[in-house]
Formats: structure tokens, sequence, C-alpha cells
């Protein structure tokens, strides 16, 4: 591919903010994102912006009592477009942003910090009912029903005597019929935790190593198909998650990304084999995964086993001195997508010629 080919990662809109910044989210079926985190006198602070001829409009600045670490529109309907987010206190609450005074959903969800969160069954993405999945410091991962108060409908904890660990990362996938659904959690010794909701079982364990800073499906909506992961050290590893081996579990490829830490990972919508990597030097580097020939073979007991493919840069940029702390593409808008980073910056990037590769 020439330079004139590749796909550009331009800096678009790049706006100063008076707050840490932790997350940051699109919302649905608008020009709309929200940005979420803390102000220096400790309390949290979501903020909605519309891009408007090129520059960024404030709507709307909700301040509250905890700061707020992260958040997602994945458990809401398209009419809603309910937020739900996760503060330093382990409260999980739903917020409509149209009057954000009292949540509409509103549970001590943890002990400790919620690090993680994800939705499903909203937005038209992914069968069966909506749901949250958290997790925290306090070594739990829990799994909301926004209709049901008070209780998780699954809760997923280190059983007695084993150390409980700092989960850092969430993740939903296989949601593509009624039934079938997992949740995949990333901790910060390493481990990787596969959980089948249907059975309530854990259905796959490994370890990378080093800490576990996100996790994505490339798909939720869909038979699982790829896992990547990115953790402390400058490392990502994707997983074909199409053939299970009984005691090999999934097949992978890491790749070294970043000089420090892979904090976070996105597919884009509109191409599951297409995904964004943002480092803690403020650096994203935009990679293709290529499928091998054949995605499965037979063991020396003729026992099926995957086959991993490989991962390729396709570009890559230096935006910050600082780490990007949260990434989220526009699933309306091919290439468009939001960065915040703790220099309190958030940026618009606009990735062009996505269409051709």
């Amino acid at each position: 591919m020439s330079a004139f080919e590749k796909p550009q990662i331009i800096a678009h809109i790049q706006k100063g903010l008076n707050y840490t910044v932790f997350d940051c989210k699109w919302v649905p079926c608008s020009a709309k994102f929200v940005t979420m985190g803390n102000f220096a006198r400790g309390t949290g602070v979501i903020q909605m912006y519309e891009i408007q001829h090129g520059d960024l409009k404030l709507l709307r600045e909700i301040e509250k009592a905890k700061p707020i670490k992260c958040g997602t529109f994945g458990a809401t309907s398209l009419q809603q477009r309910y937020l739900a987010t996760g503060d330093f206190a382990g409260n999980l609450h739903i917020w409509n942003l149209e009057s954000p005074e009292i949540p509409v959903y509103s549970v001590k969800g943890h002990k400790e910090i919620i690090n993680t969160i994800d939705g499903v069954g909203g937005l038209g993405i992914g069968e069966g009912a909506p749901e949250i999945v958290t997790g925290s410091r306090d070594g739990t991962v829990k799994v909301w029903d926004p209709r049901q108060k008070d209780d998780p409908v699954a809760n997923m904890e280190p059983v007695q005597g084993e150390n409980k660990r700092d989960c850092w990362t969430v993740a939903f996938g296989n949601a593509y019929n009624q039934e079938e659904r997992v949740v995949c959690a990333g901790y910060d010794n390493g481990d990787i935790k596969l959980f089948d909701l249907r059975n309530m079982s854990l259905r796959w364990e490994t370890n990378i190593k080093n800490g576990v800073c996100s996790l994505e499906f490339d798909r939720k909506d869909i038979s699982m198909n790829k896992l990547v992961a990115t953790s402390l050290e400058g490392k990502f590893h994707v997983f074909d998650m199409r053939t299970q081996h009984p005691t090999k579990g999934f097949a992978s490829v890491s790749e070294k990304a970043h000089k420090s830490t892979v904090w976070q990972v996105r597919h884009l919508p509109q191409n599951r084999e297409l995904f964004l990597t943002a480092g803690g030097a403020g650096s994203l580097h935009l990679w293709k995964y290529e499928y091998p020939i054949q995605r499965s073979k037979k063991d020396s007991e003729g026992v099926e086993m995957g086959v991993a493919g490989s991962v390729s840069l396709l570009q890559n940029v230096t935006l910050s001195t600082q780490p990007i702390s949260s990434l989220d593409w526009s699933p309306d808008k091919r290439g468009l997508c939001i960065c915040s980073s703790f220099d309190q910056m958030v940026r618009v990037l606009i990735v062009t010629k996505l269409h051709k590769i």
C-alpha cells in the first residue's frame, strides 16, 4: 500500500477541559458525545458536546458527588439514549441526559471503584435483554438488568481463599441470539476470564503476563469471532474465538505496539478487521487483521484447534504527551472518532480512506 493510499489520522478539533477525563462516548444517532471525569475539587462531571461548524459546542454540564470513571450507552434504546456510568464509590447509575438531576436507575454495585463498564442488548445491537456489566477494584464482575432493581443477575467473584484481583476491563460478546451471551474480564495480574452467562460458568481463562488494560470483541452481536486484549507492557493479543481447543484454548497472535501501556482498543464499527489502539505515550495505532488461509486445523489427536492470523500496522500518530485514556468510534459516520487524554484534552479525529481497505 503506497503512502497515498494509506489511511490518515487527522486531529480535526481539539479542546482543553478543566477536569481529568476518564471516558468519552458518542451519543448514538447524533453529532454529540459525552465526556466523563472528575474536577480537582473531587466531584464528578458529565459534559455533552455537539460538533457544529468544525467546532465543539458545550450543550450541558452535570456535576455529581463522586468522580465518574466510565460510561456506556450499550444497554439503552435508540429512543431513550440513557447513559450508564460507574463511579469512584462503586455506584452504578443510569442517567436521562435530558433531565439528569436524579438517576433513572441507581445501585451501590461494588465496594470499591467501578473501573470499567459495558452494555449490550440496546441500540439494536445484540439479541436478548438489555444488560450492563461492571468490573471493580473489589475483584468482582457483575451483570445488571436495568429492569431489575438492587441485585445483579450474575456475580463473578473470587472463590473463597482465592486472592481478589483488580478488574480493569470488561466486554460483552457472543450475543447473537436470545440465549447466548458471554462476558470477558481482564485483571491487573494478566488474567483473562471468559464467563458464559447462559450456563453461568467459567468457559475459558488464560494469562498474558501483564495487566490487561482493555478487552473488546470485534462484534458483540455475532457468534464469537475475535477478541483483542491490550496490556501494560506495550503488547496486545488477538485471539481467534471461533475454535476452542480443550487444553490449548484459543489461538492468538501478539504484537508489540507502543513503547508503553496500550490503554485502549476499539474496532471500527463498519469493518471489524480494523481496530485502533491507544498508547500511554499519547499515540494511536491503526491495525488490520488478516485471517489465515485456514482458521482451524487438527492436532496430533485429531482434535480441532484454531489458527491465528496476522496483524499489520496501517498508520500511527502521536497526539499528546500524556496517555490516551479513552477512545470511541462514531457508530454512524465511518472514520469519525473521539479520544480523551490525561492532558485534559478531548479530540475529534477523522480517519480517512477507510472504505478502500
